[in-house]
């Protein structure tokens, strides 16, 4: 499920990034409204005045609607079948740069919430980082922790398997995953084994070993974890930014090792420039490009990355 399935798919190459990026606003105006201020506060985030974001009323039916659709069809073995298919098909190469550009192409000037492109809103992220003085790998994974939306284009079944929300499949639901009675139709809910607490894992496994939810993170956590020097805790920032089940709500915590609350603590330093960098300023991309081409780099040296 990803790049190079471009072409054996010809409802894929006709999308509409627009809708996507639509709809992705309108679950994080959701995820913003449900902030239960739990995060170690940056000094960007401080002073947002929050009440400026979509209202949780406006994305109501839309995001509903959205979560049944996904919660009905994200099973065990619909996420073995594209993992199997994303380590066994030709992979498209191109650079972390050129992945940008893609995107931008494919999605520009859609968020409803704000005019800028989708480098400019990449950069927004990144540049909020590097204000607040954080990190250069954690600046680079601000810059490209979105780039797995490019799945839409790239092969996916629809919506529901890029963005939303994250959670284990392959054991119980839990009911602090948002809108839980929505699970009703996922045939895995009725399975004697992936319907219990523990499933197909062992408590205290480790969340390493936990299959979540297929969609843009984890996608771009499978891309990169293998291409890239970026420490594990970049890594964490990129495969569980949409885990909120995990990272708000402290579900699955029976799943977690030692390095999970490590990681734990990382993913909820990163979320506030996930959520809250839209409302800064514009951000110039040539005066910026120098210095993130050569933060990329520093991080792929390979240069050229197999998506």
């Amino acid at each position: 499920m990803a790049p190079g399935a471009l072409l054996d798919n010809n409802n894929t190459s006709t999308r509409d990034g627009f809708e996507l990026e639509d709809t992705s606003d309108k679950i994080d105006a959701v995820n913003v409204l449900k902030d239960q201020k739990k995060f170690d506060r940056s000094q960007f985030n401080a002073e947002k005045d929050k009440t400026k974001f979509r209202q949780y009323e406006d994305a109501c039916d839309r995001v509903k609607n959205f979560y049944l659709e996904q919660h009905t069809k994200q099973t065990v073995a619909y996420n073995l079948k594209v993992r199997n298919h994303f380590h066994s098909r030709k992979r498209e190469e191109m650079t972390v740069w050129e992945a940008i550009e893609k995107l931008n192409t494919l999605i520009d000037e859609s968020d409803p919430d704000t005019s800028l492109s989708q480098i400019q809103h990449l950069l927004q992220s990144a540049e909020a980082i590097r204000r607040d003085g954080k990190p250069r790998w954690m600046q680079l994974t601000g810059l490209i922790h979105d780039l797995g939306k490019l799945l839409y284009f790239y092969g996916s079944e629809g919506q529901w398997d890029v963005v939303g929300d994250t959670f284990p499949v392959g054991c119980a639901f839990d009911e602090k995953i948002i809108y839980p009675g929505s699970f009703a139709a996922n045939p895995d809910t009725r399975d004697p084994i992936y319907s219990t607490k523990n499933g197909i894992y062992a408590p205290g496994c480790g969340l390493d070993n936990v299959m979540l939810s297929w969609g843009h993170d984890e996608y771009l956590y499978h891309v990169v974890k293998d291409q890239s020097t970026l420490p594990e805790e970049a890594l964490a920032m990129i495969r569980y930014h949409s885990f909120y089940p995990w990272h708000r709500e402290d579900a699955y915590r029976h799943f977690m090792d030692d390095k999970d609350e490590r990681m734990l603590e990382a993913v909820r330093a990163f979320n506030p420039y996930d959520l809250y960098s839209k409302s800064d300023g514009l951000p110039d991309v040539e005066q910026l490009k120098p210095y993130y081409l050569e933060l990329i780099d520093e991080y792929f040296p390979q240069k050229v990355v197999k998506w």
